[in-house]
This record gives structure tokens, sequence and C-alpha cells, in this order.
């Protein structure tokens, strides 16, 4: 990324990582990623390069942890690759990435305090205080998906029940319609029969509203930020912006308004790239 046009892509190039393939094989597909960019862009490889993954980096080990690609977990990703690619590696979780870009260059610029929701397939967070992310002793700041939510039991690939990303992640909420016996649809289909008046449909998007607005309430009273900003899939459906929803979070909110900012992302789908650039800043 140019350092003088911040938020603007120079190259970009996708590969798939073929994460059922194993571990060296994810690390052969990063490496093949980096020496490709460095041809196409005709500059030399930089010595610092910052990448984003799911999971998170163990302090006191450097091995990885958390991460719902299950093979990268107890795994030194970040020296491996180092090793691979002759130079140095930062590495954040890919929540706390987007919360990055997002709070330095993107929606929330200028806010002191922001958090940062990825909610998707999967359900994270990041916390960013002046600029900064805020990993935490352990590695686990923002790691909002894997809180319990009362009432709730389903079984998480954590090893836990009742996590928020069991509840309120796409696949979740998809669960949840085909399980009251709607059928095996995707979200964007609720969503759209929901709009035609359908009840189950309604009934799912207003679960995902209670939910949300319980579990980021949560966030809201221990960090009490200045904007929460919305990322994946699930981010995109307008209900989670609307007034009825911060009506819904003011009621488990230890004040009696609301003032935090809940906003959309501006950075796209690269948002999670320009905050893994931002890491060598």
């Amino acid at each position: 990324m140019d350092s003088t046009r911040p938020g603007e892509a120079l190259y970009r190039l996708r590969r798939e990582t073929g994460a059922t393939l194993g571990y060296e094989h994810i690390l052969s597909q990063i490496g093949g990623v980096i020496s490709d960019l460095e041809t196409a862009s005709g500059f030399s490889r930089p010595s610092k390069i910052g990448i984003g993954t799911p999971g998170a980096i163990e302090p006191s080990t450097g091995l990885l942890k958390n991460s719902n690609t299950t093979c990268l977990n107890g795994r030194p990703i970040a020296q491996d690759l180092e090793r691979l690619t002759g130079t140095q590696i930062f590495m954040a979780n890919d929540a706390n990435c987007f919360a990055l870009a997002e709070a330095v260059i993107g929606a929330g610029a200028g806010a002191s305090v922001v958090f940062g929701v990825i909610l998707g397939t999967g359900a994270g967070g990041g916390v960013v205080v002046n600029g900064r992310v805020l990993p935490g002793l352990h590695g686990i700041a923002g790691e909002w998906g894997h809180n319990p939510l009362r009432g709730e039991s389903h079984p998480c690939y954590c090893g836990r029940s009742g996590c928020i990303e069991g509840v309120l992640a796409g696949p979740s909420l998809e669960r949840f319609y085909r399980e009251q016996g709607g059928g095996a649809v995707r979200l964007p289909e609720i969503s759209r029969r929901a709009q035609a008046g359908e009840q189950l449909a309604l009934q799912t998007l207003e679960r995902l509203r209670e939910k949300f607005a319980e579990s980021i309430a949560a966030v809201i009273n221990i960090l009490d930020p200045d904007a929460i900003i919305i990322g994946g899939g699930v981010g995109n459906m307008a209900l989670l912006y609307e007034d009825e929803t911060r009506q819904a979070v003011l009621k488990h909110v230890f004040n009696k308004e609301l003032r935090t900012r809940i906003l959309k992302p501006t950075l796209g789908d690269s948002a999670g790239v320009f905050g893994a650039a931002l890491l060598v800043d």
C-alpha cells in the first residue's frame, strides 16, 4: 500500500489458501502471493509485511490459537513465514485488522475508541484506541464472538456452548431458520422473505436484532466506545443500523442515552488488508 494514498490498493491478488490441504500448503500459498506481488509491482520485497489471520498469536509463545482454520492452531506461523519469505512479519487477528483500518482511514476516522465487529460466517471483534490495536495480555482483546449469550446452548467449534458466533453469524441465523421449519436457504433469501412478510423470516431477523442488541450492549458497558463499525456479510443488513435496533441496545446499556455511533464500514472487503498494512507503521 502506498502510504501517501491511504486506503488505496496499488495491486490486488487473491488466492485460495486451501485450508483443507493443511498448514504447509497455506504457508506456500501465502509465500506465493508475496512473490507474485513482488513481480507484478516491480518493487523489491519490503522488509516488513503485515498479515491478518483468523485466530490470534499467543504472546507468551508466538503460537497461533483460537483459529477456526484449525490446522493453524499451535503453529508458529509468523516465524515460519519469516523464514519462508525472508522478511519481518507483523501478524494480527483479521478482525483487529478490520477494526484498525476502519478506525484510522475508514468510517471511524477521528474517533478515540473504536470497536470493530466482523459479523459474517463467524463473529469477531477488535479494539482500537487512539489509532492503535489493543491486543491484550492473552492476545484476545475484542474476542466478542465467544462470549456466551443468555438462554443459548448451541455448541461452538471452540468447545463451548451458547457463543455469540453460534447465534449471530450468518450460518447460525440460517440454521435457526431451517430448524424452525423454513428450509435450507441463505440469509439474503431470508431477508427477502421477511420483506415479503413471511413470519418465520421476520422472527429470524428479529432474533438477530435482539441478540445483537444484548451482546453489543455488553461491549458498550465495558469499553464505552465512540463508534462501533460492523463488517462482514451480516453487517450489510440494514436493520442493524435502524433506530429500533439502537433502542434495543439502549435497553441493556447502563446509561439513559446511547451516543455511541453504530456505523457501516467504508473500506469494503479490503479493510482487513489495509489494516494489516497499518500494523507495520
